[in-house]
């Protein structure tokens, strides 16, 4: 029996659509994916999310909850990895059930995201200037300082809280908190419309 399987065209276009591989060496094509689930904010609509994830085998980055403007619902935003295909599946499970209302993958969309950093890093008089140097260039906010560690709030893109933590590593790391991200579409709303 051959070492490669033999695809007819519309699989290949259906497997490159998904994201799966088409030839045996090749990996399937993985994402980084942004969905936004909003939900009842009842008891128990946060773990039955969490739980779909567990139960599937699929990885949560990062997830952030917080009450919109209305009171009685909940936006989730939640960062997981997969293929085309498996994204589909967890949007599919996640639209099953009960609390969810609605869901949007945001990763091919215009959208607005955020992530809050708070660093605590070790310092002396003469790493104090340089410190300084770099939360200024990252345009950060001191919000506690002691005689030996300074703590920092960062807000930004991933990529720039990545760097930003990268230039800190050399001055000692004390503790690190991520919030994770947070995002919303962007849409254009005319004047007197809402939502």
């Amino acid at each position: 029996m051959p070492d490669t399987l033999t695809l007819t065209p519309q699989q290949i276009i259906r497997k490159k659509a998904a994201g799966d591989p088409t030839e045996p060496d090749e990996a399937a094509l993985i994402h980084r994916h942004i969905i936004t689930v909003l939900v009842e904010n009842t008891i128990g609509a946060f773990i039955r999310v969490v739980n779909m994830f567990s139960a599937r085998g699929f990885n949560i980055e990062s997830i952030t909850v917080g009450e919109t403007d209305n009171p009685t619902i909940s936006r989730m935003n939640i960062v997981t990895t997969g293929n085309d295909r498996i994204i589909a599946q967890v949007l599919r499970q996640l639209n099953r059930l009960v609390d969810t209302l609605e869901i949007d993958d945001l990763t091919n969309k215009e959208h607005v995201e955020r992530e809050l950093c708070l660093l605590k890093v070790r310092y002396n008089a003469q790493s104090r200037a340089e410190i300084m140097d770099v939360n200024t260039i990252f345009r950060g906010k001191v919000v506690d300082i002691t005689p030996y560690a300074m703590t920092f709030e960062l807000t930004g893109p991933t990529s720039k809280v990545d760097a930003f933590i990268n230039m800190m590593r050399p001055h000692e790391i004390v503790e690190l908190a991520r919030s994770g991200r947070v995002a919303m579409k962007r849409n254009h709303v005319s004047e007197g419309q809402k939502g």
